[in-house]
């Protein structure tokens, strides 16, 4: 394994992490507030802003494991769903990341990545919208997790 890409990769995935984090906690008084009234079309613009940088973020975590630890790029017009069930395979140099539940469980926030970056804001619902907006902490603590378990297992390896 190329061990300067593998420390790139730690770096950049801890600050990506950190900055999932900001973005969850800044946005926390409407989190909770979604919790128990529907958001006005203010509100749901501003939830699915959140969404679109959430996955961003989840991305761009996934883009620097291909580039820095697989040495690979991704191209081509479905590179983001490939990308998202590339992590859920072995590399030559790391095992599989994703389990399928967490795997269907970005899908779904894929998706919704989709929906934002071609529809108008008024077009957002708040029923489809909704278990994104109420499970994004927990989606985040299970990548966490994930990740912590994929960055112990690679560093066993790799030892």
């Amino acid at each position: 394994m190329n061990l300067s890409g593998w420390n790139r990769f730690q770096k950049q995935q801890a600050t990506e992490r950190e900055q999932l984090r900001r973005l969850l906690l800044g946005i926390q008084p409407l989190l909770a507030q979604c919790r128990n009234a529907v958001p006005n079309e203010i509100e749901l613009s501003a939830l699915a802003a959140m969404l679109h940088s959430f996955y961003t973020g989840i991305e761009n975590i996934f883009k620097r494991l291909t580039v820095e630890v697989d040495s690979e790029r991704i191209e081509g017009d479905a590179w983001h769903r490939e990308l998202l069930l590339r992590m859920m395979s072995p590399a030559a140099h790391r095992p599989a990341m994703l389990s399928k539940e967490l795997h269907d469980a970005l899908l779904q926030y894929l998706r919704f990545r989709h929906v934002f970056r071609h529809s108008y804001s008024f077009d957002l619902d708040w029923g489809k919208m909704s278990p994104l907006v109420l499970n994004v902490e927990e989606t985040l603590c299970q990548l966490e997790c994930t990740l912590d378990d994929f960055v112990r297992r690679v560093g066993e390896q790799s030892s």
